[in-house]
């Protein structure tokens, strides 16, 4: 999650679907909430804006659904701090 110019490990990222990010978090963020993320995938990092869509899951395996805005046309080196991701499917 980006706050500035600063970046914070907020969310581990699942995978990503279409423009749905699947990822888990110790936060629990409000349904509608908008946040600055910055993702990184594949050894690319980008800068966007994703919506909170959903919750789903069991509370101790709860999992975020983020609907992604346009990623950022030039994916970024790789920053101090990102969101990581597990290797998962396309």
């Amino acid at each position: 999650m980006l706050d500035g110019e600063a970046s914070h490990d907020v969310f581990d990222l699942l995978g990503i679907a279409g423009n749905v990010a699947r990822a888990r978090s110790a936060l629990l963020f409000e349904v509608g909430e908008q946040l600055s993320v910055r993702i990184e995938q594949d050894g690319k990092v980008w800068d966007t804006t994703a919506r909170v869509r959903a919750h789903v899951g069991q509370d101790d395996a709860r999992v975020t659904e983020l609907e992604i805005a346009e990623r950022s046309q030039a994916p970024r080196g790789r920053p101090a701090h990102s969101a990581r991701s597990a290797k998962v499917g396309p």
